[in-house]
């Protein structure tokens, strides 16, 4: 679909009408490339028959791609009131299909939000608060998501798909291989945001396992994973002294001497296992 069918202005003269500027304190850089938009929106897919999560819109670059490629419905949470009436035009031009929704991302809860809807979550997340609404969504009871493509720092994106023994390998690696199936798709330069950020920014495909990688309890995993990583230079005899005895480390079938780098995410959920015994 061309840029102009749907009768908005090009995102640049959007921008400059609204007197909008990226702000470094809500993490925004604006995404204004339309051929990296549209190829995002198709990344998230199948967008029909779908409501799609937006955070972060700020002035609707990826919005517009979304419901340029077919997304039955976008619902679109800002913070940022700079940036609403620049989202109303565009849920002007595709009525019926944007909601607009004024709030803090990280204090929504999603689940009352959307009940059993089916939901894919698409953003250009703020840096800011991108790894801290990820391990939200990962740490939910339950998801209320089918799929995450998402756009984090490149250093961000490799922590989510990192294997044991890697630097990049850590709690958020953990969290994400025990319960998704997580994927980096492509990177995007500097040069397709307004302000350019000084890093490379990666889109990473997140979709959920039918089941968990092993058997443990979710809240024995973020404990266990929180300890062993909190002080990932120590062994985990010490790292993990306030929550299991070296007998109970080693009844798991591992090594009080190692470090959490080393473990595999079964070996996780084994030392999740041993809370509870």
């Amino acid at each position: 679909m061309p840029e102009r069918e749907d009768n908005l202005p090009p995102l640049r003269a959007a921008i400059a009408a609204h007197g909008l500027t990226a702000k470094r304190s809500l993490g925004q850089n604006f995404l204004l490339d339309l051929n990296l938009t549209r190829r995002i929106a198709r990344a998230a897919g199948p967008l029909e028959e779908t409501t799609l999560y937006e955070v972060g819109p700020g002035p609707g670059g990826l919005t517009r791609a979304l419901l340029a490629e077919g997304a039955a419905r976008v619902v679109a949470v800002e913070r940022d009131r700079r940036c609403l009436p620049a989202l109303a035009e565009i849920a002007a031009a595709y009525p019926g299909r944007l909601d607009i929704v004024e709030a803090d991302a990280l204090a929504l809860d999603e689940r009352a939000m959307f009940g059993v809807e089916p939901v894919r979550v698409a953003a250009n997340l703020p840096y800011n608060i991108g790894t801290a609404l990820l391990v939200k969504w990962l740490t939910a009871p339950g998801f209320f998501w089918q799929s995450l493509t998402l756009m984090f720092q490149r250093e961000v994106a490799e922590r989510i798909v990192a294997q044991p023994g890697s630097k990049a390998y850590g709690r958020l690696s953990v969290l994400a291989a025990w319960r998704t199936r997580a994927k980096i798709l492509f990177d995007v330069s500097p040069r397709a945001f307004t302000p350019p950020p000084k890093v490379t920014s990666s889109i990473v495909r997140i979709e959920p396992l039918a089941q968990p990688l092993a058997q443990a309890n979710l809240a024995d995993i973020e404990r266990i994973t929180e300890a062993a990583f909190g002080q990932r230079r120590k062994m985990l005899r010490q790292s993990l002294k306030p929550l299991l005895s070296e007998d109970a480390i080693r009844a798991a079938g591992i090594d009080p001497t190692r470090r959490a780098e080393t473990l595999s995410v079964m070996e996780f959920a084994a030392l999740a296992r041993q809370l509870v015994l």
